[in-house]
């Protein structure tokens, strides 16, 4: 088998029935999932835990990434949710209208991202308005973590289903 096969088999653009697509789809879920708000999921769970010093180490990160996250959406919002309209409007006409099976796979892996981005945005408005420490922070991350989990689900098995649509379609003999 030459080296331009293997890539070209290594490498096939059928985004749906290709692993790498579905490998990148998980880790992109994992870490949206594990990292809720810029802050690693294990550091709540420790400062719930432990509390004191640890408790104190989780609300200055997320004091940090959320003053972070809210500079650039007040400083470029407009511009960012322009671009990520056009951004998500184009692949949706690419995949659906015109039936580009990668713009299809791109936009199930980035129009859910920004369903999250809405979420995360919501959350560090309610940590700088005062929720941003004690149990009032831990019940947030939670709540944040579990809509994440929720919107993963759906957005995984939503691409799961258009995946398989989109296989059955394929394989029509019509």
């Amino acid at each position: 088998m030459s080296l331009y096969k293997l890539s070209v088999e290594f490498l096939d653009l059928r985004s749906f029935s290709n692993l790498w697509y579905w490998i990148a789809v998980f880790a992109v879920w994992a870490k949206a999932i594990g990292w809720g708000l810029g802050v690693p999921y294990d550091m709540v769970r420790k400062a719930r835990r432990e509390g004191g010093q640890a408790l104190y180490e989780l609300e200055v990160m997320a004091r940090i990434t959320t003053g972070r996250m809210l500079a650039t959406s007040r400083g470029f919002g407009p511009w960012l949710v322009g671009m990520v309209s056009f951004g998500v409007t184009s692949l949706a006409l690419l995949g659906f209208v015109y039936h580009s099976g990668l713009a299809e796979a791109v936009f199930c892996l980035f129009a859910p991202m920004c369903g999250l981005g809405y979420l995360s945005l919501r959350a560090a408005l309610r940590v700088e308005a005062g929720e941003g420490q004690g149990e009032l922070l831990l019940a947030l991350l939670t709540a944040h973590r579990r809509s994440a989990q929720a919107l993963a689900s759906l957005a995984v098995g939503a691409t799961i289903l258009l995946g398989l649509y989109d296989k059955a379609h394929f394989f029509s003999p019509i």
